[in-house]
């Protein structure tokens, strides 16, 4: 349980982070194009970014918070022991969607584009770093399943 508080104590940080670095991102373009008159050449794509990273991280945030969208319906109408079960199940498809899409895939897509060396054009920074955050979710994702299921009361709460 201590290790999970601390994962999303340093989640929680990391989304702020940011975060603020997107909002301060998209005030110096909002500036820099009508009140300067010189839009800065970066803002656009690092922002992309940013929103990349807030996104998929967020939704890992979110998993672990159980707070992420669900239809219900049916574990409403369950007893307590088939909730249990289904907890079971969906934390399940869950770690093996972790798994096979974001980690799995992930890592074939960061690894690509650092063997293609692919870089963005803006920033000219590897996108590979900025994929990297799929693989990174997929292990957060995959970590929280499996407390959740190690810890099923916390499912019903």
């Amino acid at each position: 349980m201590k290790i999970k508080q601390t994962i999303d104590r340093y989640l929680e940080k990391i989304l702020i982070l940011i975060m603020s670095i997107l909002v301060i991102d998209v005030l110096w373009q909002v500036l820099s194009r009508y009140i300067l008159s010189s839009p800065s050449s970066f803002t656009d794509e690092l922002a992309g970014f940013l929103l990349i990273w807030v996104g998929i991280l967020g939704a890992a945030y979110v998993a672990g918070q159980r707070q992420h969208l669900a239809i219900d319906l049916l574990i409403q109408k369950s007893s307590e022991s088939n909730k249990i079960k289904l907890y079971f199940f969906i934390n399940l498809c869950i770690a093996l969607f972790a798994i096979s899409v974001m980690i799995i895939g992930g890592m074939w897509l960061v690894i690509t584009r650092f063997q293609f060396n692919v870089s963005s054009a803006a920033l000219h920074i590897p996108l590979g770093y900025v994929y990297m955050v799929m693989p990174l979710s997929g292990l957060l994702i995959l970590f929280y399943s499996i407390y959740f299921i190690i810890h099923p009361k916390e499912n019903l709460t």
